[in-house]
């Protein structure tokens, strides 16, 4: 396919990129020479210098290598935004060993199919985390558990009402600290010296499993290395050409968890020696005051945030005008919410795409130049596209013609770990096959008309239906179910499940909902759930999903 979104570039935008050979470990330690006294993290307040930051992760290193980890092995974090998570990823990194990012809303059964299957042996998690954590981890190859706490890194005297709220809220738990096999981040960092270790990653090597859905149900690890990390960050810093090395601020609300957050808030940032400006969580009425506060001038989010922030009450008795920049994705942006977005911040709202296999940015609306609402953008510089005929995965559809999205460039996974076969299915003659249907348009800007095989996004979370339904197929009462999304206003789209009960058997839906809390994400449980006699079907018996979802009404429009 001609490489037409070259014209529509930003004058400024190079159209093919040379990259370091180097990791974002060593970046790290790079920038923390040039901008030792710059602002790393800012947490509720307590800040860190980039000079501070290298000290603890160099800590972190000498502590972690004592307890015998080495090259190659699996480092599962299991945190929240915080300091603990930045210092944690770039000490496991420097080491060379393999990082396991693990959303810590993930329910038992979820915990223990990502350790392992990672074969994660080491594990960094939270104090009120570990109940949970407790009695997963004999059923793993974890060997070595490092908790940390909310109030560790912060200031007084937040750190004494942090402490309380916990006792108060039931969050506070007594961790049976052994100093062998559960240990303490904060005594770790404090007993250990920033002596100078060699890094140990390469390029090439394996530096995050990334856990993705899939149709199959369980969850499968996209292996990225170091190259495709670093790439990605450097390919969206050149999209903006006035960007300002060392003296931007990040507002970091998407989870470091999620590949969008961790490349798109954390890399990026260390990359660019920005501050970091750290949210453990969404909350509205707290990222209203922390932006009006700490006034950070850019902001990534998915749409469900924004959308969030223009309904609150209060809108118009906070200062938002520092934010210069928002870069989007997950799902489709409301062009009505985007331009009153706009409107009172200043800012600029950028729809992009991207993908976990693809560490995940490949396409970004100009920042300078034509934006086109519902178009995923051009292809970042040095990622190539074609579309592809949907059947065949092989000629080039035209201008305009709905084909499969395909994508090539070194941000692209290595492939699935453990997974040789649906490896080779999703990456054939280094091209990465997406599963998105699209359209790309004269001036080279690309629109995704359809998702992924049977996925929906939630709050900008993946959900993959075959995982709910292997759930509720698990229920004694359960012959047949199905799982699709409907469009909510606030989340994008919710879970909804239509189940068929067992002959004879009686269901209700709250049956249904408790069976699922206790084995699923809260962002995975269902919101609506239908009893039905039968599900609509092919002659070969799969389930007519697009049928269900015309049966769904469609979402009121969120009212910002």
């Amino acid at each position: 396919m001609e490489r037409i979104w070259l014209k529509s570039y930003d004058p400024k935008v190079p159209h093919s990129m040379r990259y370091p050979e180097t990791c974002m470990p060593q970046i790290l330690e790079q920038n923390a020479r040039k901008y030792s006294d710059k602002i790393a993290t800012e947490f509720f307040g307590a800040k860190l210098t980039y000079g501070q930051l290298w000290d603890q992760v160099m800590r972190l290193a000498n502590g972690l290598q004592g307890l015998g980890l080495k090259k190659g092995m699996k480092v599962s974090i299991m945190l929240p935004n915080t300091p603990q998570c930045v210092i944690a990823y770039y000490a496991a990194l420097w080491l060379g060993a393999t990082v396991v990012m693990t959303n810590p809303l993930y329910v038992e059964r979820e915990l223990q199919h990502a350790w392992s299957d990672s074969e994660a042996e080491f594990l960094i998690t939270l104090d009120h985390l570990y109940p949970k954590v407790e009695k997963v981890v004999p059923k793993t190859g974890v060997r070595h558990v490092i908790v940390t706490s909310i109030k560790d890194y912060l200031p007084f005297p937040s750190k004494h009402l942090y402490f309380l709220k916990a006792r108060s809220q039931k969050l506070f738990t007594a961790v049976p600290y052994d100093e062998k096999r559960v240990l303490s981040f904060k005594k770790m960092i404090a007993k250990n010296r920033a002596n100078p270790i060699a890094c140990a990653a390469r390029p090439d090597d394996l530096a995050l499993l990334q856990y993705t859905g899939g149709t199959t149900g369980a969850p499968k690890g996209a292996m990225l290395t170091h190259r495709n990390l670093l790439t990605d960050v450097v390919q969206i810093a050149s999209w903006d050409p006035n960007l300002s090395y060392g003296t931007e601020r990040m507002l970091a609300v998407l989870p470091f968890f999620h590949v969008l957050g961790l490349t798109g808030a954390l890399n990026f940032s260390v990359y660019t020696a920005t501050a970091v400006i750290i949210m453990p969580r969404f909350e509205p009425d707290e990222l209203i005051k922390v932006i009006n506060k700490t006034k950070p001038t850019h902001f990534p989010g998915v749409p469900a945030i924004y959308i969030a922030l223009m309904a609150h009450p209060q809108i118009d008795s906070f200062d938002l005008t520092s934010i210069k920049l928002c870069i989007t994705g997950a799902a489709p942006m409301p062009v009505d919410v985007m331009k009153k977005f706009e409107e009172k911040t200043g800012a600029k709202i950028i729809e992009g795409y991207g993908l976990s296999e693809a560490s995940p940015c490949t396409h970004v609306n100009p920042i300078s130049g034509t934006r086109k609402p519902g178009s995923i953008g051009l292809p970042l510089p040095g990622t190539d596209c074609r579309i592809v005929d949907p059947e065949t995965g092989m000629s080039d559809m035209g201008v305009g013609e709905v084909g499969e999205l395909i994508v090539q460039g070194p941000q692209v996974m290595a492939g699935y770990w453990k997974r040789e076969r649906e490896s080779n299915e999703t990456l054939r003659n280094g091209w990465l096959y997406t599963g998105d249907l699209a359209t790309m348009d004269e001036d080279g800007y690309f629109y995704i008309v359809d998702r992924k095989k049977d996925m929906l996004i939630s709050n900008g979370y993946n959900v993959y239906p075959r995982e709910i339904e292997e759930v509720l197929y698990e229920h004694p009462k359960v012959m047949d179910a199905a799982a699709i999304g409907v469009p909510d206003a606030k989340k994008g789209e919710v879970v909804k499940v239509y189940v068929v009960p067992k002959q004879g058997e009686t269901l209700e839906t709250d049956e249904i909902l408790s069976w699922c809390k206790g084995r699923l994400a809260p962002y995975k449980v269902p919101k609506q759930v239908q009893l039905t006699d039968a599900l609509p079907k092919t002659t070969v018996g799969k389930v007519l999903r697009r049928q269900l979802r015309t049966e769904t009404p469609e979402a009121p429009k969120a009212q910002p």
